[in-house]
């Protein structure tokens, strides 16, 4: 061979190798990438051309598919939207998704490689795919009373499961009908950019995503540091706390809400009851920044991946803080946020003796044939406190709800722990409005309930309480799950 003519077969040879190259590096190493590309309307038309897997509550579907013709066949269809859009999120011919909708894309399209089995008997059989199912751990009735409860009212509830970490009820309002925005209609793009540019935000989920000051609610963890590290030996041990009590490296005194109530020297129990900001706000402080944060973190603070599977906001014990910002973050103050979720979670772990499991909303997947793809074992996240801490905090729950501020979650034979809390924002917003409870059979605590309010702003200041506007909802939830 001529010098030349190998030349032109080397570079031939150096071509077809890029270009064998090339093909497999598109075909294996990209195809992820240009399969899921927002530009790919293939992707989108595969997305849409048959009816999806739907996502179930208390054995009963609360989303479906319906035939609307053109390129993408068919669009997402919602029972009880504004109810359920906590659970589901929405799934859109011109929005995308998100949520359980999101996150299970592939089940309910029947692309998951799990169901491979099934897509190579549809083919054989001729019969059209069919996508999975995503079975909730919601129970219908509790999520109804959350969602009925909350009414016109801005607001969040959450309700677990302490024993297992199941996730009974996720509501919040105001919300939105993902029904909605599932098309590509006119009316679709318009109920989507009404939705972007309300100021209440009713796609961001309030329950999961936002986060707090948790107000006086946060005192049941206070209390736990105080038992754990023995700062009181009891909880009807007297306790040095004058009242006014003065921050320490300020001149001002920390207030109590109620200032008849019986909070100078209180032991721990009844200022619990009463909810005296001096008692907890002092113990806190003594206690001192990294016992309190090595507290907060047993109950779930500062955890930036709580999954359920949705991802949950992280609620935070805040870092390098003097002694007086640790004694309102011992209150609930300060730069100490939760979402309301972590405020269930902290409830839960009370109520399950100190065990806090890690809440999740997904039961099951299964396939088109009802056979089981995944199953959801309840899993621990921490000891959080000691049974023997945990039941005298359960003591102290019980005696504020029969004694003190939490009566309005009192049920008839039941065994009740409660807490209120009113938080704080500052001048520009309206307090918060909270309630936390649980519920005590002889088999255990069934449900355990975190409410919050966000009061519009004609209601009165001296309006705002957690017994209140909060209360009644978590006893109605509570109820609902009892009635099981």
């Amino acid at each position: 061979m001529n010098k030349p003519v190998r030349h032109i077969a080397i570079f031939s040879g150096v071509l077809m190798f890029a270009l064998l190259a090339r093909s497999t590096w598109v075909q294996f190493v990209r195809a992820d990438d240009l399969a899921n590309n927002e530009h790919n309307q293939r992707v989108a038309i595969a997305n849409f051309s048959q009816p999806r897997g739907n996502i179930i509550v208390g054995g009963q579907p609360i989303t479906g598919s319906t035939k609307t013709g053109g390129d993408l066949k068919y669009k997402r269809t919602y029972t009880d939207g504004k109810m359920y859009a906590p659970i589901t999120g929405f799934f859109s011919q011109g929005y995308g998704s998100n949520q359980l909708e999101n996150l299970n894309n592939k089940l309910l399209n029947g692309s998951d490689d799990r169901l491979s089995l099934q897509r190579t008997s549809d083919l054989l059989t001729r019969k059209k795919a069919q996508g999975g199912d995503v079975v909730t751990t919601i129970d219908p009735k509790a999520q109804k009373a959350a969602y009925e409860g909350l009414g016109g009212k801005k607001g969040a509830v959450v309700a677990l499961d302490p024993r297992t970490g199941k996730i009974l009820a996720l509501s919040y309002t105001p919300a939105y009908d993902p029904s909605t925005v599932a098309g590509l209609s006119g009316s679709d793009k318009k109920a989507w950019e009404e939705l972007e540019k309300d100021k209440n935000k009713p796609m961001l989920n309030k329950a999961l995503k936002e986060v707090y000051p948790p107000g006086s609610t946060f005192k049941i963890v206070t209390a736990s540091a105080a038992l754990e590290n023995g700062l009181y030996p009891d909880i009807n041990a007297s306790t040095d706390s004058p009242d006014p009590w003065i921050m320490p490296g300020t001149v001002t005194p920390l207030p109590n809400q109620n200032p008849t109530a019986p909070c100078k020297n209180a032991t721990l129990n009844v200022a619990m009851q009463h909810s005296c900001n001096n008692v907890y706000g002092k113990v806190s402080s003594d206690l001192g920044k990294d016992k309190m944060r090595e507290t907060a973190e047993k109950f779930g603070f500062n955890n930036p991946t709580v999954d359920t599977p949705v991802r949950a906001a992280k609620s935070a014990f805040p870092d390098n803080i003097n002694k007086s910002q640790t004694a309102l973050a011992g209150i609930g103050q300060g730069s100490l946020t939760a979402s309301p979720l972590q405020v269930a979670m902290m409830t839960a772990a009370i109520a399950n003796d100190g065990k806090l499991m890690k809440p999740y909303m997904v039961e099951e997947l299964r396939g088109p044939d009802l056979s089981t793809v995944e199953k959801h074992k309840p899993e621990r996240m921490s000891q959080a406190v000691s049974p023997e801490t945990a039941k005298k905090v359960q003591q102290m729950m019980e005696d504020t709800a029969t004694k003190g501020t939490g009566k309005a979650a009192l049920i008839d034979g039941i065994t009740v722990g409660g807490k209120t809390g009113t938080a704080e924002r500052g001048a520009k917003h309206q307090n918060l409005a909270w309630f936390i409870s649980y519920a005590k059979t002889a088999e255990g605590s069934p449900v355990a309930v975190a409410v919050m309010i966000d009061p519009d702003d004609d209601v009165p200041t001296d309006q705002i309480s957690g017994g209140k506007l909060a209360g009644p909802i978590a006893k109605k939830v509570m109820q609902a799950v009892l009635d099981k």
